[in-house]
């Protein structure tokens, strides 16, 4: 069972995602339900570890078994989703994902795999250009630049 539950005044996450990087551009991805790019992850299940969570994720979406470098933020999220209009306040942890030794290089810039009934769109995006882009949550745009040793805890209320 997913940590998330909805009440009247929104919904609760608890997510986690995967920062994963090749020569200076981050791995992102969309669905058919947006328009806007998020990194590749989901939401922890309940009695699941956060580093569970990321590479059970990092399986699923990309197909390939990720290695835990290390964690990076936990963000407090407060937002209106774009698609659906939902107010949200999520919990997400961040944390830096390699997959150098992994397929996921060789599929090029621009890639889609399929999740059960869920098709994926990736692309590897450059950080000079991520203030360009549409992307979510905000703080990684500036943030990529100069990743923490340890742990940072965020909170963005858009």
């Amino acid at each position: 069972m997913d940590i998330t539950f909805k009440t009247e005044e929104g919904r609760f996450n608890y997510r986690v995602c995967a920062v994963i990087i090749n020569k200076d551009k981050l791995l992102a991805m969309k669905d058919v339900n947006t328009k806007y790019f998020y990194l590749p992850g989901g939401r922890v299940m309940f009695h699941e570890t956060a580093e569970e969570a990321i590479l059970r994720e990092v399986k699923e979406e990309l197909e390939v078994d990720g290695e835990i470098i290390r964690p990076l933020w936990i963000n407090q999220g407060f937002f209106t989703e774009d698609f659906s209009n939902e107010k949200y306040h999520e919990l997400c942890i961040y944390f830096l994902v390699d997959v150098s030794k992994t397929k996921i290089l060789s599929l090029g810039d621009k890639f889609t795999l399929v999740e059960g009934e869920k098709i994926h769109s990736f692309q590897w995006l450059p950080f000079i250009e991520l203030t360009n882009e549409y992307l979510y949550p905000l703080f990684i745009k500036k943030r990529i630049f100069n990743l923490p040793i340890s742990l940072e805890l965020i909170t963005e209320k858009e």
